[in-house]
């Protein structure tokens, strides 16, 4: 057998939601900063390849390379082993939906993680991105200064560009597709059929330009490391707000609560085989 079936999937998705709460607190945050920091290297790489590319020229193609760059960031979470925010709010929901968990559970991870996440997006985006050059100023030369007029571009676009309601709902769509990446990878056994499953919702959230909030704690922050006018920690944080309040509609209300209603909800708790679950965790 190489891939689960649906039912399948939901059995595996509620085992994984509920094991997520039961870690200590430090391995949670641990594992919650990696988290953070492999989807900001995803959206560094993005806009690098992104970079220097004229829109009279290239049209929306930019957006493209960009989004396929950014599935570096799920890649690692998934395969290398993380918690990430936006794949929590659909599994560790799913999990007190089948009573195996409390909702201050899942309250208590929630916040957990997306502490982590934010120190590991700031970590990279202040060392790893602006600290080394990688991310240049205005008026820089080559390949930093390219690097910093796309950041420049998308930070001022999410910061500034969209009503609050244009960023509530791109956070929707966003995770929406994000939840679907994660729930399709958990139907796959092996390495190569997860990143598959993961790649192409992934590249298109990125492409449709919706909101995610743990790459918005690298894209907003970077820029003002950066020096980008304009850009701020209020319009940062009503930015982080908004995406975040999309993000868990778009996973609970589309991805959690559709496939409880459609897989779980008149079914017997099942336990998922060992095997699946233990795969399943990294997730």
């Amino acid at each position: 057998m190489t891939a689960r079936e649906p039912q399948e999937i939901a059995r595996v998705a509620v085992a994984t939601g509920a094991k997520k709460t039961h870690r200590t607190w430090d391995k949670v945050l641990v594992s919650s900063f990696l988290a953070g920091a492999y989807i900001a290297f995803g959206a560094l790489v993005a806009i690098t390849v992104s970079s220097g590319l004229d829109p009279e020229t290239w049209g929306t193609l930019p957006t493209l390379f960009m989004g396929a760059a950014f599935t570096l960031g799920l890649v690692l979470v998934l395969i290398a082993g993380s918690d990430l925010a936006t794949g929590n709010m659909m599994l560790v929901p799913l999990g007190a939906m089948r009573g195996r968990i409390s909702v201050p559970d899942v309250a208590r991870n929630l916040t957990l993680v997306l502490l982590g996440n934010l120190l590991g997006a700031l970590f990279v985006a202040f060392f790893l991105a602006v600290q080394t050059g990688v991310i240049g100023d205005a008026g820089a030369d080559g390949s930093p200064g390219l690097t910093y007029e796309r950041l420049a571009s998308i930070a001022e676009g999410k910061a500034l560009g969209e009503s609050a309601w244009q960023t509530f709902l791109r956070g929707v769509g966003c995770n929406w597709l994000v939840c679907l990446g994660v729930w399709m990878s958990l139907a796959a056994t092996s390495v190569s059929g997860k990143v598959l499953a993961i790649f192409f919702p992934i590249m298109a959230f990125v492409a449709m330009g919706f909101d995610h909030v743990v790459a918005n704690m690298f894209f907003l922050p970077a820029a003002i490391f950066a020096g980008v006018p304009d850009v701020g920690w209020g319009e940062t944080l009503l930015n982080w707000l908004l995406a975040g309040a999309g993000n868990l509609v778009g996973a609970v209300v589309f991805v959690s609560t559709s496939y409880w209603y459609l897989f779980l909800k008149d079914q017997p708790d099942e336990q998922p085989d060992p095997a699946g679950a233990e795969s399943a965790e990294r997730a």
